[in-house]
């Protein structure tokens, strides 16, 4: 019973947060209000961080990862018609992958973390999403962090969603 009452509301929060997506980033949005850059997440053990903004608002993503080679990665930033929600994605555009990242870090600029979610795997990979365990990362008002304890170094893609400090005259 537990598990049936879990995967509900685990279903419906997944819901609320698509709903909450399509809400943020508009069929019509501006090139103004929605960037996207290539990024070369590389192996080594360096902490590294990139940077991206809209307007007042900006995203950062640190990360230190070891193995493998250079690979690929994307970020993304968008910022809702009414400049109250900004939102941020990292991911790699092959859906997995083969790094061991020993940490990670998503940090909002201007605007307070309402939902985020993290992957080890996402469906572009044809095998479908995993999520990471709720216990491998930590949310708080402006940054989702690996949880250095329960973190098991798998990383594909991070999405956070900040609400805006803009306040109506």
């Amino acid at each position: 019973m537990a598990n049936e009452t879990n995967f509900i509301a685990v279903r419906l929060l997944s819901l609320a947060a698509c709903a909450l997506i399509a809400a943020i980033v508009p069929v019509n949005a501006s090139a103004d209000s929605t960037k996207t850059v290539d990024l070369d997440i590389k192996p080594g053990g360096v902490v590294e961080t990139f940077t991206k903004e809209i307007s007042d608002y900006k995203c950062s993503f640190t990360y230190a990862s070891q193995g493998g080679t250079n690979e690929h990665w994307m970020m993304s930033v968008g910022l809702s018609d009414d400049d109250r929600m900004f939102s941020c994605s990292v991911w790699r555009p092959s859906g997995r992958s083969y790094l061991f990242f020993t940490q990670f870090k998503v940090e909002l600029k201007g605007a307070k973390v309402e939902y985020a979610n993290a992957y080890s795997q996402t469906s572009d990979s044809g095998q479908g999403e995993k999520e990471l365990k709720p216990e491998e990362f930590v949310v708080g008002d402006t940054t989702v962090t690996h949880n250095a304890a329960k973190f098991n170094a798998q990383l594909a893609k991070v999405t956070v969603i900040g609400r805006t400090r803009h306040d109506e005259l």
